[in-house]
Formats: structure tokens, sequence, C-alpha cells
């Protein structure tokens, strides 16, 4: 379902866009995905709307088939990308799971802020974008998800995302068409 509406209190929740996720191969050139990040965010912060910043510093214990394990990164992989711009009013997270909301405390420091909904962009959209919006929805907030402010590391994962997970936890639209819904609707 395309974007139709915002709450009057949304929240922006940017997710691995850090030195080190930005750097891997993305199916989508990553300027794109950046600089439309951007945009979402300068249009929130211009709005006085939440802004939550999430970067990824280990990963859930546990055996997986990739063996991916917690490792410790390299100098500056965790560090948010500069065109984020971090305000003193944003709100950081680092997470060591998929999803921004386990272990975080994102969830009540969101509903302590009276948002009902949210908008997820980032890096990537089947693991850490699609994780954060099912564990948004579970939780009992609206979800849109801004297409063209994501990229993944594989392209069929991205289309899966999009095209079959994300119409069922939410509403798609692009950073324009969110940008305009804000500038329309919040006061």
């Amino acid at each position: 379902m395309p974007v139709t509406a915002l709450d009057p209190k949304t929240a922006l929740i940017v997710i691995d866009l850090q030195k080190g996720i930005v750097a891997l191969p993305a199916a989508h050139l990553i300027e794109g995905v950046i600089a439309n990040a951007v945009a979402l965010l300068d249009a929130f912060r211009r709005h006085g709307l939440p802004v939550v910043l999430v970067n990824v510093a280990g990963v859930a214990p546990g055996r997986s088939e990739q063996g991916i394990t917690a490792r410790a990164f390299p100098a500056g992989w965790t560090d948010l990308i500069p065109e984020l711009n971090p305000q003193p009013q944003d709100h950081l997270v680092t997470k060591r799971t998929w999803g921004a909301f386990t272990g975080t405390g994102l969830a009540e420091h969101l509903k302590a802020q009276g948002v009902t909904q949210v908008v997820v962009v980032g890096v990537s959209t089947s693991a850490g974008v699609e994780s954060t919006a099912r564990q948004a929805h579970e939780l009992g907030f609206n979800v849109t998800l801004a297409t063209d402010a994501m990229t993944d590391l594989n392209a069929d994962a991205h289309a899966s995302s999009i095209g079959r997970i994300f119409p069922r936890l939410g509403e798609t639209g692009t950073t324009r068409e969110i940008i305009a819904l804000l500038d329309g609707t919040v006061r």
C-alpha cells in the first residue's frame, strides 16, 4: 500500500549508515541512499520530529549457517557517516542484533515522546531495516518505509523485502512522497 499518511508524532529511524557498512558492495548506489536519508533527516529535524540514528556493533549470539559470529570490528567501522550530521536532540542507539528495538530501550524512548509512527530507512533492507520494521509493527507503531533510502548487499533480498514483506508491515513510499506528507500535514 503506498504511503497515505503520517501521524502527528512520527519518528525517523536511520539504520546502520555507518562507515563499515556503507563501504560494503551494495545493490544500489550508496550515495543515492545516503542523499535520500539526509533529505529525510533534514525534513524531520525541520519539523521538530524525533530522529533516531542507529549503528550496529555486534551480532546476536548463536550459530548460523553463514558462520557470522561476534567479532571485533576495525577502528571506525561503527562510526556513523558524517553526512548524517548528528544533532544533540537525536537519539543514538547502538544495537547488537539486526533489529533496533531488541535490548536498546528504543520502544520506551519513543513511547515516552508520544511517537505512534516510525519511518525506517538504511542498510540493509532485508536485515536491519526489515527487522526493525517488523519489531516496530509488533510493538504497535504504524510503519512507513522509504524504499529509495535503503539498499541491501543482495538485489533479490532487497526486492523481496520491498515487494513481499513491507506491504504486510506498513506503507511504502519514496523520500519525496514522505517529505511531501510531512510538509503538508505537520504543523
